[in-house]
């Protein structure tokens, strides 16, 4: 069985610094920027769904708590880094849990200065009146769009004289993705750690597999070793599917039960510091692959491994793309499943592969499962480079069930995706979830062995 190395240093307050200098570099000097995290949402009542922090917050400052707001201003001689944070209570945190507060706030975190949220209104009104332009993400806070808003419309005596307040917003997540796009060797470390963990419980969901089990069991195997083993859970709703619910995409009722002869589809990943793992494996659930499950597996493996070759510096971000469809489609044609030629298979307007393979390839991957940054900055796939993290998944979904097919009747109801997270380096590819088991051998050797 894999093993988890030790957990990886957290990101340094330096780099923090230095991922702040490299956005301020780029504004000018009577900008405002305003980070703003997400806002604690209730479930029902009084009872609030866990909170996690914005991508963006992470990113810049690793600030977790709710009711929080980053900004950076210039003073004339140098950039601001501001936090506005939740203020001590102890009433509030007998209930709810201890408060860094104002003073937490300026020890050991990557800011100069500190102010309670409730200060928000006179503090932040008053940095919003100095700018010229204000770099925030609209919709999110609506105390925040509010005054930002009322300052860029009001017309006082000191707009008149002087000029002063704000005349314009802009949405700095653009360049804040670009930033993000390529990841340290911090980051690195983090997401190889929790692609170790996710892999582990994807081996355990393995030998937990059994003819008559729940989705929901499986489900509960991987997700409750996510927590055992100290992330923060699930980076997405997890994906369990068996039978003919292993050809639906995005399939999460996970209720079903798992029948002789199914292959079970588990698309699942831990997150960890905000970090997010991917990972999606397909096995029979009686630990024997048929000969027409093993024609298919055995094909979109082929298909992975030619896209996991093209994840190298240089190469175009849909090469691993292409690369995969056309294994796939070969393999389809000389299976007799595509009775269309190679060329006229990969069609994307008539192509049959499209009837059985209908996503893409893959995605990014980092602080959001589905990381930010643009694909085509000018119109073109971006090349890949060192420091990229992306996703590597394709797939067959052959449900008997769609009534827009005729599916074969021998492979009706197999649903196969094989997914890792890969990192380009200029060595080539490294394949962060590499501690997954993938091999039609290396699984039937896993399947169920925990109940022999």
């Amino acid at each position: 069985m894999s093993q988890i190395g030790e957990k990886p240093a957290e990101i340094s307050i330096d780099e923090f610094r230095s991922r702040q200098n490299r956005l301020l570099s780029q504004l000018r000097p009577d900008d405002l920027l305003v980070i703003c995290p997400n806002v604690e949402s209730n479930r029902s009542n009084d009872v609030h769904y866990p909170y996690r922090s914005s991508s963006d917050m992470l990113y810049l400052s690793g600030w977790k708590d709710p009711e929080s707001i980053m900004t950076a201003h210039h003073d004339g001689e140098s950039w601001v880094v501001t936090l506005f944070v939740q203020p001590k209570d102890t009433l509030k945190e007998i209930w709810e849990g201890r408060r860094e507060g104002v003073e937490g706030a300026l020890n050991g975190w990557p800011i100069d200065s500190a102010h309670s949220i409730e200060d928000l209104s006179t503090i932040f009104s008053e940095m919003v009146s100095k700018a010229n332009r204000v770099l925030v993400r609209s919709g999110i806070n609506t105390a925040v769009d509010v005054m930002v808003k009322d300052a860029i419309e009001r017309r006082d005596r000191a707009r008149q004289q002087f000029g002063n307040g704000p005349i314009s917003i802009e949405d700095p997540s653009a360049k804040i993705a670009e930033l993000r796009l390529r990841k340290s060797d911090a980051e690195i470390a983090q997401m190889r750690h929790v692609s170790q963990i996710s892999s582990l419980a994807h081996e355990i969901s393995m030998r937990h597999s059994a003819v008559g089990r729940k989705e929901y069991q499986l489900q509960s195997v991987i997700e409750g070793f996510f927590s055992y083993a100290g992330t923060s859970g699930w980076a997405y709703p997890s994906i369990v599917g068996c039978g003919e619910n292993a050809t639906i995409l995005h399939y999460t009722v996970n209720d079903d039960t798992c029948e002789d002869g199914d292959i079970i589809l588990i698309d699942a990943g831990a997150e960890y510091n905000g970090y997010a793992a991917d990972i999606t494996r397909s096995w029979p659930i009686n630990g024997k692959f048929t000969e027409a499950q093993k024609e298919i597996y055995q094909l979109v493996l082929d298909a992975q491994l030619a896209a996991i070759d093209e994840c190298r510096v240089g190469r175009p971000y849909n090469a691993p793309h292409e690369a995969a469809r056309r294994v796939l489609a070969e393999g389809l044609i000389e299976l007799g499943v595509i009775t269309q030629s190679l060329d006229d298979a990969l069609c994307m307007e008539n192509g049959q592969l499209k009837k059985w393979y209908m996503h893409n390839t893959g995605h990014w991957i980092g602080l959001d499962v589905h990381d930010v940054g643009i694909y085509k900055p000018n119109g073109e796939p971006r090349l890949l480079e060192e420091g990229m993290c992306l996703t590597v998944e394709p797939g067959l979904y052959f449900g008997a069930w769609r009534p827009d097919v005729e599916c074969p009747k021998r492979y009706a109801d197999i649903g196969m995706r094989i997914e890792d997270d890969i990192l380009v380096t200029s060595k080539g590819p490294d394949v962060l979830t590499k501690d997954c088991p993938k091999t039609i051998s290396d699984l039937e050797s896993l399947i169920g062995k925990d109940f022999e």
